[in-house]
């Protein structure tokens, strides 16, 4: 009994001898009352916690010159819009809009990159007007991808007959291209960073307003064609982030069916593309990148599906269309440096050659093509493109979303 009495006075000298004396405190048990003294934390003293850097305002100019968060951890998608005039051969004077979007399916995997998803929107002076989406979508911690694009437009264009020959002296003739397409691709991975898998394709084509040159150079083809495929795809993929790499080697191989029954082309048909690329940091900003890439297609493939060497990705700065034949090999290899803060730029140079058969393949019909560029970040690692190519006689300015591979 006498040492229960005693023991809120044993604790609260406990309490005085481990304290620093700084306040007094009363600590009260019954009848029993003990005078303290303890040390407080400084009033003005903040936690640890608290003790951070005031974040930088996120508003627009901000953004313009710092560049944005990753913000795939908090948000659903996170969404980025640009318009912008632009000019390119085969459209002239134009408005493009471009949407950018970043997010996880799996918001707690920090090792996965993010998946992206890209809008665009282009209309010209020309009449030509052009709209579609394309994307990646990682799962399960990158085991397995779906790759998308979709695209439908029309296009006022030229059209120089098919073969180099054919682009290298024809005259061209005018002709209104309208077209669907829709390609899809499931992706599995079977070992560390080898994946395989299948897709399905769908090709649309309409050429019309073909004046009388036009329809001598299409030697009896149809006008319009429909064609369905199926693919299958080897895929080894070690890139760090799919629309702007800066590390990796990707190889790819695809093999197409377009079954007989599936189309309006009166025949079974195959194409085969191939691609190697590899990417290697240099230094703090620089990246050199290079592509090799082939496309095969049987014979009888139908003008419209054919090889096409040019456009916004490679052999840039020649005319989409002018040189096309049932095969292509082109490579081309592009130096990447950030300048300042969101400000990049990039030189390319690269050759490209169009064929109709491997034993028909000249060495000196081999086209050239090198240029320029400027890269603004307008997201997170996901840049806008303004490219000046040029090629044997010819070049041409691309305006475009993510780097050209």
């Amino acid at each position: 009994m006498v040492f229960r009495r005693f023991l809120p006075a044993v604790v609260c000298c406990f309490l005085l001898l481990s304290a620093r004396a700084q306040q007094d405190t009363l600590c009260v048990r019954g009848g029993d009352t003990l005078r303290y003294r303890y040390t407080p934390l400084p009033a003005t003293a903040p936690a640890a916690e608290t003790q951070q850097q005031p974040k930088r305002k996120d508003n627009f100019w901000s953004r313009i010159f710092h560049g944005n968060v990753d913000r795939t951890f908090e948000k659903k998608i996170d969404f980025s819009f640009i318009g912008a005039p632009n000019y390119s051969k085969e459209a002239s004077v134009g408005i493009g809009v471009l949407a950018s979007g970043l997010y996880r399916v799996d918001r707690t995997d920090s090792l996965t990159p993010p998946s992206d998803v890209s809008f665009f929107g282009n209309f010209s002076l020309s009449g030509f007007y052009m709209f579609g989406v394309s994307g990646n979508t990682l799962f399960n911690h990158n085991r397995s991808r779906v790759i998308y694009e979709v695209s439908f437009g029309s296009k006022p264009l030229e059209f120089w007959g098919i073969g180099y020959e054919a682009g290298r002296f024809n005259q061209s003739a005018d002709y209104i291209r309208k077209q669907v397409k829709f390609d899809a691709g499931y992706l599995y991975e079977v070992w560390r960073h080898l994946y395989v898998g299948g897709s399905v394709l769908f090709s649309h084509t309409k050429g019309t307003d073909f004046d009388d040159r036009g329809i001598d150079y299409l030697a009896g083809q149809k006008l319009h064609y429909t064609l369905s495929g199926i693919g299958m795809t080897l895929q080894y993929d070690s890139r760090d982030f799919i629309p702007a790499p800066e590390r990796g080697t990707f190889l790819m191989v695809k093999q197409v069916i377009y079954p007989k029954g599936l189309g309006n082309s009166g025949k079974t048909l195959y194409k085969t593309t191939a691609t190697a690329d590899y990417y290697q940091r240099l230094w703090r900003g620089a990246v050199l990148a290079t592509d090799i890439f082939g496309e095969f297609n049987s014979s009888g493939m139908p003008w419209c599906m054919l090889a096409e060497l040019g456009g916004g990705y490679r052999m840039r700065g020649y005319y989409l269309g002018r040189y096309i034949d049932n095969n292509i090999l082109s490579c081309q290899i592009e130096y990447r440096q950030r300048i300042w803060r969101r400000i990049g730029c990039a030189v390319w140079g690269g050759a490209g050659n169009v064929f109709s058969s491997f034993e028909r393949f000249r060495w000196d019909q081999t086209l050239p093509n090198y240029g320029l560029g400027l890269r603004w970040e307008f997201k997170r690692r996901v840049n806008v493109r303004i490219d000046y190519g040029f090629g044997r006689k010819t070049s041409g300015l691309v305006f475009n979303i993510n780097e050209a591979f």
